[in-house]
């Protein structure tokens, strides 16, 4: 099978992209779990501006997608992405990531953005 210039550029990006510690790890969590941007902000102990970056980035590229419910916007995997196979198989390779929202549960910081 032979890959073009454009798809090894796509991957790259990609790669790239998720090179990133914070947004590898967020985009792990959504594989079982939609979030909200404040609860990623207590995951990571740092700031909403940080965070909204980071899922910008991660929305740009069309790894995640958004959906509002009210005034809260929902973050989740975005599967009908042409790369979302490539993500997946990468996802696969990484350990769980659900202690975390368990965490946020257990401290009473789960935020229920319904």
């Amino acid at each position: 099978m032979r890959v073009s210039t454009v798809q090894i550029e796509n991957a790259a990006t990609i790669l790239k992209l998720l090179g990133d510690r914070t947004r590898l790890t967020m985009v792990k969590i959504l594989e079982s779990q939609d979030c909200c941007v404040c609860e990623f902000v207590e995951i990571f102990k740092t700031s909403q501006p940080a965070i909204s970056q980071h899922v910008r980035k991660l929305k740009d590229a069309g790894i995640v997608k958004e959906t509002r419910r009210g005034q809260w916007i929902i973050y989740s995997l975005n599967k009908e992405n042409d790369f979302y196979p490539f993500v997946q198989n990468l996802l696969q390779q990484l350990p769980n990531q659900d202690f975390k929202l368990q965490e946020l549960e257990q401290h009473g910081l789960r935020i229920s953005c319904e």
